[in-house]
C-alpha cells in the first residue's frame, strides 16, 4: 500500500487522490467494528473517525439507488441524473470520477489536520449495505471485513436500542438478513482487496490477526496498537456506546454471552430460528459461522441453565427504555403522532433562517 496522498498545503487542491490511502473496516451493525476500527486506528499512521456516513448519501443520489423518500422529487431528479450522464464524455465513469472527487476532497483533508498520519480509517456499518457502490467509488482501496456470529449480532442490536425487546428490533429492521447476504456475497465475489476477520477469533487470539491485517494494509506492524484504550481515539460520531470503552483491548467475554440471553427466553429462540432459516446455508458458510456449528453457542448455554441477569441501569439504557416506550405509545395512538408531527412543524418554522 503506498502512501502517494500528499497532506501538506493539501486545501490548495481541487483533487487529492485518495484510493491507495483509504481504509474501509467493513460488517454489519454491533459486530465489533468499533472495536477493530480502533485497534486499526491505534497504529501511528492510521487515523480512524467513527462513521463519516460520507458514501451512504452518495450511493442514493439517485443514479445508482434511489432513497424512498427525500424533501424534492427524487424520481425525476434521478431520471434526469441519468440522463445528464449518458450525455458525459465518459459516461458512468465520468459520474464515478465525481463521486471518487467528493470523498477524495473530504478524506484528504480530513486527513491533512492529523499530523503523521498518512492512511484514513473510515468505518461506516451501514456500508455493509452499498457494497457495490463502494467498490466502483473506490476498487484498489483495503477493506478489512469483520463479521461475527449472526445471533450475537441481532442480540446486540436488540439489547442496545431495543431494551431487549427482540420482535421490535426484528421489525424494525431485521439486521441479518439484510446483512449476511450483502457481506457475504462482497466476500465471495472478491473483486477488491479484502482481508476478512471472524471476530471470535480476532478476540480469541488478536496479536497475530491485527500483525495479518498491518501486513495486508502495507503498514509496519506495531504490536501495541492490540491495546486500543491505552491509545487516544476521535471521540465525536456514532458507533458502540456500550461495549468498546468496559475493554482497553479484545475480550473473549462477549463471546457466547449472548446465548443465555437466547435461550432463556422460548420466544426469542423461536425468532432466531426463523431468521436462520431464511438464510442461505452457503451465506453463512462464507461468513464464517456454517450452519453445522452455529447452534452450538445456544446448546452450551442451555445445557448450564443460566439466566440472563438485568442490565445495570446507566443513562444510555434509561434513555433507550424511554425511546422504546414512546416509540410503542406512538405506534399505538394516531392522536399523539399527529401532536408530534405538529410539534416537528412548529420547531421547522421556528428553527428556519
Amino acid at each position: 500500500m503506498s502512501g502517494n496522498v500528499a497532506t501538506d498545503d493539501v486545501s490548495d487542491n481541487v483533487h487529492v487522490p485518495m484510493e491507495d490511502n483509504v481504509v474501509f473496516v467493513v460488517g454489519s451493525p454491533r459486530s465489533g467494528s468499533t472495536m477493530l476500527a480502533r485497534m486499526i486506528s491505534s497504529h501511528s499512521v492510521i487515523y480512524g473517525r467513527p462513521e463519516p456516513h460520507l458514501m451512504t448519501p452518495l450511493a442514493h443520489l439517485g443514479y445508482f439507488a434511489n432513497v424512498d423518500k427525500a424533501p424534492f422529487d427524487h424520481v425525476l431528479a434521478a431520471e434526469s441524473t441519468k440522463e445528464f450522464v449518458a450525455d458525459l464524455p465518459g459516461g458512468e465513469q465520468d459520474y464515478i470520477d465525481a463521486c471518487r472527487a467528493y470523498s477524495d476532497l473530504l478524506y484528504s483533508r480530513m486527513l491533512s489536520t492529523k499530523s503523521g498520519k498518512r492512511y484514513f480509517l473510515d468505518k461506516t456499518p451501514a456500508y455493509g449495505l452499498i457494497l457495490g457502490f463502494l467498490e466502483k467509488i473506490y476498487p484498489n482501496a483495503k477493506y478489512v471485513v469483520l463479521t461475527r456470529h449472526p445471533l450475537a449480532v441481532f442480540s446486540s442490536f436488540a439489547e442496545s436500542f431495543f431494551d431487549s425487546d427482540y420482535q421490535a428490533a426484528h421489525a424494525y429492521n431485521p439486521i441479518i438478513e439484510r446483512y449476511v447476504p450483502a457481506i457475504a456475497k462482497f466476500l465471495r465475489e472478491r473483486r477488491v482487496p479484502i482481508f476478512h476477520v471472524v471476530y471470535e477469533k480476532l478476540v480469541s487470539d488478536p496479536e497475530p490477526m491485527l500483525k495479518g491485517i498491518f501486513e495486508f494494509l502495507g503498514v509496519p506492524h506495531e504490536s501495541s496498537a492490540v491495546d486500543y484504550g491505552k491509545h487516544a481515539h476521535e471521540a465525536k460520531g456514532l458507533g458502540d456506546p456500550i461495549g468498546v470503552a468496559k475493554h482497553s483491548r479484545p475480550s473473549t467475554g462477549s463471546i457466547d454471552k449472548w446465548a443465555i440471553e437466547i435461550v432463556s427466553d422460548p420466544r426469542r429462540l423461536q425468532l432466531c430460528k426463523q431468521i436462520i432459516e431464511r438464510l442461505d446455508p452457503a451465506d453463512l458458510e462464507t461468513w464464517g459461522h456454517p450452519l453445522e456449528g452455529l447452534w452450538a453457542p445456544l446448546e452450551r448455554a442451555g445445557a448450564t441453565g443460566a439466566v440472563s441477569k438485568p442490565k445495570k441501569l446507566d443513562r444510555y439504557r434509561l434513555e433507550r427504555k424511554a425511546i422504546v416506550a414512546l416509540r410503542a405509545q406512538v405506534s399505538r395512538h394516531d392522536s399523539l403522532r399527529r401532536l408530534l408531527q405538529r410539534l416537528r412543524l412548529a420547531t421547522d418554522v421556528l428553527l428556519r433562517e
